[in-house]
């Protein structure tokens, strides 16, 4: 490995790190890029790239409907690093336990901040919410990978997925009846609207909730999905036979994601079965690329970018809640935008990237890291 890079800037795998980064660079930044861009050319590959960053209004998948899934893979994969070397190393359950559950409320707590809890509108808050979901997740599959086995893990991976298809083809809705995979027939829709406190935001999908209630225990199989691959990356095998496992369990599941997906839509606002194998298909894939380059063959200051955004990725997702990074851009950048005929679309969603990396870079270059 190149000296440019350590092992892991977190004592992991080094390609997690970048991996971890390069699927934030496109929340903190490369969306608003690829959405500038139609601005500048109307050339179809801007459009598409634009249209990539923008989530598919109900069944289907772009790029940017795999980043949250990819987030979720990734947690799961640094587990049998972090989470299982404590109890490895004879930890106590006690403690173990008591480390999660505590980063668990630090997550959520987080994710209400973010959404407004201080301003205590409780009836007109949205309750759900990305940091709210992690935290939720993190505790179910670190609950159930402390006190199963992997052949448990894997049968209630599968059993999900089975029950949450029969559950929404089958229980029939008031009002639609059963198997109706539209945003107002579904039955995630309906529990969403019976149970969620607040307000169900509009933004998403109207009905329910992209982050509702039913849907959790499919996102938490995204997670368990990423532990699976993180136990086929701890293993003793080959740099070379992990590349090809990743690789070749991401082609498993798209081929399943796909062909189940004829009768069982990929639907990212409800994180249907198949959007799972789908999401998950392409995190396999984008591992083993990562791992393959960076891991195996030691090409490593490429990723030192993604790496940097990667080290304190919570913080930063936090950070760009609450702080005005476009704000503080076009302070300094007001005058070179407007001077920048075409390209000016460009000059502040580029500064606002550059204002947020320039402070992650500050903290890395110090080793300092915001764990929960």
């Amino acid at each position: 490995m190149e000296k440019g890079l350590p092992a892991t800037a977190t004592g992991r795998v080094a390609s997690l790190d970048a991996l971890r980064g390069f699927d934030m660079f496109w929340i903190i930044g490369g969306d608003a890029i690829c959405r500038s861009l139609p601005a500048i050319t109307d050339a179809p590959w801007a459009r598409f790239l634009a249209g990539q960053v923008e989530h598919k209004p109900w069944a289907g998948f772009t790029f940017y409907d795999l980043i949250f899934p990819l987030f979720l893979f990734i947690i799961g994969a640094v587990f049998p690093f972090s989470l299982l070397k404590r109890a490895e190393k004879g930890e106590s359950r006690s403690k173990i336990y008591l480390h999660v559950v505590k980063r668990s409320l630090i997550l959520i707590l987080l994710g209400l901040i973010a959404g407004g809890i201080l301003r205590f509108d409780f009836a007109n808050m949205r309750w759900t919410g990305v940091l709210q979901r992690i935290g939720i997740c993190y505790l179910l599959v670190a609950l159930l990978v402390l006190n199963t086995k992997v052949k448990t893990q894997v049968a209630v991976f599968v059993g999900i997925l089975l029950l949450y298809w029969a559950v929404l083809a089958f229980i029939p809705v008031p009002g639609h009846g059963a198997g109706l995979m539209t945003p107002e027939g579904s039955l995630h829709s309906y529990i969403d609207q019976k149970v969620l406190p607040g307000k169900i935001s509009e933004e998403f999908y109207g009905p329910g909730d992209s982050l509702g209630v039913l849907s959790t225990l499919t996102a938490a199989c995204s997670l368990l999905l990423g532990v699976f691959a993180g136990y086929w990356l701890k293993s003793n095998r080959s740099g070379r036979s992990k590349t090809l496992g990743l690789a070749a369990a991401g082609v498993v599941c798209l081929a399943v994601g796909y062909v189940w997906g004829l009768a069982f839509p990929i639907i990212k606002h409800i994180w249907t079965s198949t959007y799972v194998l789908w999401g998950g298909g392409w995190s396999l894939l984008l591992m083993a690329l990562f791992y393959w380059i960076i891991d195996v063959k030691g090409w490593s200051r490429w990723a030192f970018f993604f790496v940097v955004i990667g080290s304190n990725a919570i913080l930063v997702y936090f950070g760009q809640q609450v702080v005005d990074f476009d704000g503080i851009a076009r302070f300094f950048l007001i005058g070179v935008e407007r001077f920048a005929g075409t390209w000016a679309p460009l000059i502040i969603p580029l500064g606002a990237l550059a204002v947020k990396w320039a402070g992650l870079l500050f903290l890395h270059r110090r080793r300092i890291y915001f764990r929960i």
